[in-house]
């Protein structure tokens, strides 16, 4: 028996990329998956990999606690909660007051409040997975609103270890470039990650499985980033064939 067997998964923004693929992992476990995402989908394909599927704006309060006291009531309990939910990426040149503080109450609130909801209903040896992005680290220009949601993230997910220590484990992975459409990089594109490719869905998902596992039963508070090596590969202009054009 797997160490999801019968166990209840929610994952945030579910329907398509990493977390569907987040989602088809646990299903396949023996997982019950509870998937909420802003996109409608038909029930036929939203049952082929989730359990209960909700189609609602997980920056609305209201949709948040409509959606966790459904699960509640339909499954008791929850053992693992992965939040995923893209925020809006803009920058600081169109990026509007109104834009920004949505990308943050998808990226940012909705984790917490998700938590908070479900904080008196999760199991013994429960796990929250926060899905960040290795740029909480680095960034490109015009990406404000992306990368101060997912450095958000990263932060609140050691805060929520500390105040959640003994109860949930609680780690954030950031992804690095991870290709959701099933194009194969070859070339510069593969060659620049020190480990020789562009990064697959998978390699995301079975992260999100291996932190929720009793494997990671020691390990709560982390941020773990899956980018290939990119973000550890320094830069010089005309070195190893690096040209810096601006």
């Amino acid at each position: 028996m797997s160490d999801f067997e019968g166990k209840v998964a929610v994952i945030t923004g579910g329907a398509r990329g990493i977390g569907r693929c987040i989602a088809e992992m646990f299903r396949g476990q023996g997982a019950a998956v509870c998937v909420i995402d802003l996109e409608e989908l038909p029930p036929e394909e939203a049952s082929a990999f989730a359990d209960f599927y909700y189609q609602g704006d997980i920056s609305q309060e209201e949709t948040l606690r409509i959606f966790a006291e459904t699960v509640i009531r339909k499954y008791g309990r929850i053992d693992f909660l992965i939040n995923n939910a893209p925020p809006l990426f803009k920058g600081v040149q169109d990026c509007s007051y109104d834009e920004f503080n949505h990308a943050l109450r998808v990226g940012v609130t909705a984790p917490f409040f998700l938590t908070k909801l479900f904080m008196e209903h999760f199991s013994e040896g429960a796990a929250i997975v926060n899905i960040s992005s290795s740029r909480d680290r680095m960034s490109q220009p015009q990406s404000e609103s992306y990368t101060a949601a997912k450095g958000g993230i990263a932060a609140l997910t050691h805060a929520l270890a500390v105040s959640l220590s003994g109860r949930v484990r609680v780690n954030s992975i950031s992804p690095g470039w991870i290709e959701t459409q099933g194009t194969v990089y070859t070339g510069p594109d593969a060659d620049q990650h020190p480990a020789g490719r562009v990064g697959r869905l998978e390699d995301i998902a079975d992260m999100a499985l291996f932190l929720c596992s009793e494997k990671a039963g020691f390990i709560t508070g982390e941020n773990i980033c899956v980018d290939g090596g990119m973000t550890k590969l320094m830069i010089y202009n005309d070195d190893h064939g690096w040209m810096y054009r601006p």
